[in-house]
């Protein structure tokens, strides 16, 4: 990681972060702690709900809707490297450009670009938390998927867990 651009690392870490979480639930013998379940639903629907925002297009979910372990596999897959993606394309004049939308309550609001995508992946940061919480009540060892992990695996100074 040779970059100083600290938006691309956060999508980059997303990605990772995000992988790791669903390693981790992928070793959980049963069914997967119903909170967790749908905290980890959610994170992944909120970027696909910001990416349709983005692009002009309808999402193909909603905020709290619940999805088995391999309909999270699937939907990671398809939105958190699109968030790198969407950020990688980005010149200034798009991450400067204003999306209006309505939240889920019918709120409307117009925000930059570059607020969305901070926003959407310190959403899934705190919501990453919850989950890992949520593992160590039912008696799992949540994973590290802290930022400070990402970079020391990166730089080769810790190897991945």
């Amino acid at each position: 990681m040779t970059s100083n651009d600290v938006l691309k690392n956060l999508t980059e870490y997303n990605v990772w972060a995000n992988a790791r979480v669903l390693k981790s639930m992928d070793r959980i013998e049963g069914d997967l702690p119903d909170y967790a379940q749908l905290m980890f639903s959610h994170v992944l629907n909120a970027q696909a709900i910001w990416i349709a925002r983005i692009t002009g297009t309808k999402s193909p979910v909603t905020v709290l809707q619940r999805h088995t372990l391999e309909e999270l596999h699937r939907l990671h897959e398809q939105t958190s490297p699109k968030l790198v993606e969407l950020y990688a394309n980005a010149d200034e004049a798009e991450l400067n450009r204003t999306i209006d939308y309505t939240n889920t309550q019918g709120k409307a609001y117009s925000t930059k670009v570059q607020d969305i995508l901070t926003h959407a992946i310190n959403h899934a940061t705190y919501h990453r938390g919850q989950v890992a919480r949520e593992l160590r009540l039912a008696g799992h060892e949540p994973i590290n998927s802290d930022y400070v992990t990402y970079v020391r695996i990166q730089y080769g100074q810790d190897l991945e867990i």
